[in-house]
């Protein structure tokens, strides 16, 4: 729902190259956490992984919530996703950042899990503007 009250109608209207400027941003910002994330989490191994997955997850929650829209948290989670992809591959020396083990894995697929967990949380307003149940 738009501010206006009809469903979709924020599809019709051109986009703000601030609001643009920031999903950029955010996919940016998600790309420097999963990085970090994927150094931390090699480097310390239980507690490191808990640390680079909430400091996943906070970045996912907080875009959504500072967005207030499921982009938010789809734009920081794909520049995550993408780092993540990036960063796992090997280079052809046989290089790589990641090193076989429950570790990475759980990283990439619990971390994957709390992107589309947080895009999934951002609630919906009602068509008169509550965040209450309709028939209230």
């Amino acid at each position: 729902m738009s501010s206006d009250g009809t469903p979709g109608a924020w599809l019709a209207r051109p986009a703000r190259p601030g609001r643009i400027a920031a999903y950029l941003g955010l996919a940016l910002f998600g790309a420097v956490v999963g990085v970090t994330g994927s150094l931390v989490q090699g480097a310390w191994f239980p507690g490191g992984l808990l640390l680079a997955l909430l400091a996943s997850a906070g970045l996912f929650y907080g875009s959504a919530r500072t967005t207030g829209t499921q982009l938010g948290a789809i734009a920081s989670g794909a520049g995550w996703l993408i780092a993540i992809v990036v960063v796992s591959t090997g280079r052809a020396e046989g290089d790589g950042l990641f090193s076989a083990g429950i570790g990475p894995l759980a990283y990439i697929v619990v971390g994957m899990a709390l992107a589309v967990m947080c895009a999934t949380m951002v609630g919906a307003t009602q068509p008169n503007g509550d965040k209450t149940r309709l028939d209230r």
